[in-house]
């Protein structure tokens, strides 16, 4: 029997139900994996309806009746609607919170190999600059030693800090926040694909603020740096952020984290696209979303690309 991983629809107010059916009749890329919907059937098959892509669906409320042969298998959680691509606040979020919990039941329990999320308006549904990586956490008792890693096999970058405002960054990183965080991506990496990452660690500051004795370089990352090469852990830095993505070619980096969100995201798209996926790491079971938002300026217009839920869903094959 394949394999079990489930799909999380995620927030109904995007082009996920598009990635979804696309990746589905591509599903020759992940033969030896069983994929499965959580959401509502009546929903995401009107969806389907309107963006007038024909796909065979199954309405189930047990995973042992996960069939592919039956069509792509709907795992129902019911919501109200009149509009199918318009929902209220607090409808949309009970909805999505209904659906996670399921699947983070359904890891728990080991009866799947681990979910991946479709996108969410994280500024609807989370509140003080928390996001899924972080909730998550808390709801697994893994908060503090997880990370957010955005990977690609030839590299992947992860913030030390994610979805706050940029003048609240200076303060929010430490030395036991970058500490845990690079601790938790080299256990990753050796326990995943048996190797010891290279990682590279930017600096905060342009040019590394020049390692002023007041400067977070100096006074935070330089010292956990150091404290983690003594653990045997393969990491430099801090290296300028300006020439980071310039020197991962020559150097080989396995991983380059950074001190915000954009300063290693904005670069790594630039170069990969939608060619990665989000892996939320430290949690008791896989948890994986596409690397993009809900597309909500192009809902309905059937352009939005399915590469990243491909590739996520693949990683699980690996």
């Amino acid at each position: 029997m394949k394999k079990l991983v489930a799909v999380i629809s995620g927030d109904p107010d995007s082009i996920n139900s598009e990635i979804i059916a696309k990746a589905w009749k591509k599903r020759n890329k992940f033969k030896n994996i069983n994929i499965f919907i959580i959401g509502s059937y009546d929903l995401l098959k009107k969806q389907f309806e309107i963006l007038k892509i024909p796909l065979k669906i199954n309405k189930i409320n047990n995973l042992n009746d996960v069939n592919s042969k039956k069509g792509l298998s709907i795992y129902d959680i019911p919501i109200k609607f009149n509009k199918p691509f318009a929902f209220e606040k607090i409808n949309k979020k009970n909805y999505i919170f209904k659906s996670l919990n399921i699947g983070i039941k359904f890891a728990s329990e080991k009866k799947i190999l681990g979910f991946i999320n479709c996108p969410i308006n994280k500024n609807e549904i989370f509140q003080n600059g928390l996001g899924l990586t972080e909730f998550l956490a808390k709801k697994t008792g893994t908060f503090g030693n997880e990370a957010m890693l955005i990977y690609n096999k030839k590299l992947s970058v992860s913030p030390i800090t994610t979805h706050i405002k940029l003048k609240k960054v200076s303060r929010s990183i430490s030395s036991k926040k970058i500490y845990n965080k690079i601790f938790t991506i080299n256990k990753f990496y050796k326990t995943k694909f048996q190797i010891k990452p290279k990682i590279a660690v930017t600096g905060l500051n342009p040019h590394n603020d020049e390692f002023r004795n007041n400067s977070e370089e100096k006074k935070i990352i330089l010292p956990v740096i150091n404290k983690l090469k003594k653990r045997g852990i393969r990491v430099v830095g801090p290296i300028s952020s300006d020439t980071a993505f310039m020197k991962f070619k020559n150097k080989n980096y396995n991983v380059l984290v950074g001190m915000y969100h954009d300063q290693v995201l904005s670069p790594f798209k630039a170069i990969f696209g939608f060619n990665a996926i989000n892996i939320t790491l430290g949690l008791p079971f896989v948890r994986i979303s596409p690397d993009h938002g809900t597309g909500r300026d192009i809902i309905k217009k059937n352009i939005a690309d399915p590469t990243s839920l491909i590739e996520a869903i693949k990683f699980f094959t690996r």
